[in-house]
């Protein structure tokens, strides 16, 4: 039975892909590294640092640990400039219904972000009160597939991981989950998630009472 659910935050409850795109393009722009949009879905559900490794292959360069710091410093200045236009029209389909019936049902609903910028997203759309728990980046030292922020959600719920549904939408929080011992539900297509054995295109699809049953 589930008692509690935990979203991560960015592709399951709201949309800050291409605010992440534009501030990665800008910082690769400007460090004359060859950046894409096929790239950049390889960054999907992985933490700051290791996406920029992983543009960073690109490069003719050696960057030093503190350089690659830094990097992730710009980066994240830029992203959280853009930010300032986020509001609740960047909502996902669904999303805000889902929580809204958790919430009537009493279900204890957390968010696990691997993104330090979680808390700022969330005031922006207007959901501060609403998670009875966030856990983000700066909550961890393991990042997704390891399922350290799910396990750490689950804990300050107090509940159970094998009581606990992940919703979730790359391929590294469903292992995470998986390796949690918890429930899934992977938001995103067969192309984005081949392996979720539990997929729909976005929270709009699956009832409350369905996500439950899972």
């Amino acid at each position: 039975m589930i008692k509690g659910v935990i979203f991560d935050l960015d592709g399951v409850i709201v949309s800050t892909d291409e605010y992440h795109y534009q501030a990665w393009k800008q910082l690769a722009d400007e460090e004359g590294i060859e950046f894409d949009r096929e790239i950049n879905n390889q960054l999907r559900g992985v933490s700051r640092i290791e996406s920029l490794k992983i543009i960073l292959k690109k490069s003719t360069k050696t960057y030093s640990d503190e350089k690659i710091y830094d990097l992730a410093e710009r980066k994240n200045k830029f992203y959280r400039v853009s930010l300032e236009s986020l509001d609740e029209r960047e909502l996902l389909p669904g999303a805000l219904e889902i929580i809204t019936s958790l919430k009537t049902k009493k279900i204890p609903m957390a968010i696990a972000s691997s993104s330090k910028n979680a808390k700022t997203i969330l005031k922006k759309i207007k959901l501060t009160e609403t998670f009875d728990v966030v856990t983000d980046g700066t909550d961890v030292t393991e990042t997704k597939p390891d399922p350290q922020i799910f396990l750490i959600a689950a804990e300050r719920l107090s509940i159970a991981p094998a009581e606990c549904l992940v919703v979730e939408d790359s391929e590294a929080g469903i292992e995470a989950a998986k390796r949690a011992g918890m429930k899934y539900l992977g938001i995103g297509t067969i192309n984005s998630l081949p392996n979720a054995e539990y997929r729909v295109k976005n929270l709009s699809e699956i009832s409350v009472d369905k996500l439950l049953s899972l």
